[in-house]
């Protein structure tokens, strides 16, 4: 979560310094959610997620460099410098995907494939509280239970699909229960062990009964994407709140720390300085490169 955290600030640095161009959406507040379900799969499960895609690329097995690379649309990029912030892969994970929704039923075939083939596997189908209103999902859903597809539906519900809250977006703000004849659950999308047992659960439930539906309670720091404040339709306030009493990473800090597992000194032990320091090197490169032009 804590490199999570530092490649998107990173990322956030190159696009202001114009060395990352067109889209950019950031995951910064909703690491949680990508750590917490990675850690309840394995790598032959399948992945399919929206454009705010960083983190899962990360989780995924690509390299904070590798990311970085496709930001700012390198060769050495996941995607070859041609997808950007909103398309990246890698083995068992088929995007960001650009299409506000579009990634839904896909997850479904995924998912159908992975039955047809008979493989013990689940897809992690990933949208967001503002997708969740496109008519393709309800389609994906009834497919989805027709066949008991082994996928599991995660609403990433941050609070705000774009520029609008959930509450002016949606008659029903229970997004867990939008399936209806799809089981659902609502999570805290802030705690990351909290996601990891529901994701374990979800999966041992869809290998043996169909599709599941996971609500993720998370938020986002950043706008929409960067070329959104996130501060017009939402409060200052709002945001210092969550990131003082929700924070994924100080909620995971404490809690070990409390429960005497690890001590602050080795906690400060164990941050990977040297990945840091080759991130900020790369960054100060590619800064370098454009002030020199």
């Amino acid at each position: 979560m804590r490199t999570i955290r530092r490649m998107e600030t990173m990322a956030g640095n190159l696009y202001k310094a114009k060395q990352i161009r067109g889209f950019c959406h950031l995951y910064s507040g909703q690491e949680a959610c990508c750590v917490g379900m990675e850690a309840a799969i394995t790598p032959e499960d399948a992945v399919i997620t929206a454009y705010r895609a960083h983190g899962w690329t990360y989780v995924r097995g690509i390299s904070p460099l590798g990311v970085l690379a496709e930001l700012t649309g390198r060769a050495s990029g996941c995607a070859k410098g041609k997808g950007g912030s909103m398309h990246m892969y890698t083995k068992n994970f088929y995007g960001g995907f650009g299409i506000v929704g579009a990634q839904v039923p896909l997850g479904a075939g995924i998912a159908y494939a992975m039955k047809y083939s008979n493989q013990p596997n689940i897809c992690v189908t990933l949208y967001g509280d503002g997708a969740a209103n496109q008519g393709q999902l309800f389609e994906a859903y009834n497919m989805a239970k027709l066949w008991n597809l082994p996928c599991i539906f995660v609403c990433k519900n941050n609070g705000y699909g774009m520029g609008t809250s959930v509450e002016r977006a949606s008659a029903s703000t229970n997004y867990y229960s939008r399936g209806d004849y799809i089981p659902g659950m609502r999570v805290d999308g802030m705690d990351v062990l909290a996601v990891k047992e529901a994701t374990k659960f979800a999966k041992e439930f869809a290998l043996n009964h169909g599709p599941i539906l996971i609500e993720a309670a998370t938020y986002r720091y950043h706008g929409h994407s960067m070329s959104d404040p996130g501060t017009s339709y939402r409060p200052r306030e709002e945001i210092k709140k969550v990131r003082e009493t929700r924070d994924p990473i100080t909620m995971f800090k404490r809690r070990i720390t409390d429960c005497d597992l690890v001590t602050p000194e080795e906690l400060k032990k164990c941050i990977t300085f040297p990945v840091y320091r080759r991130l900020y090197m790369w960054v100060c490169v590619v800064m370098w490169g454009h002030l020199q032009n």
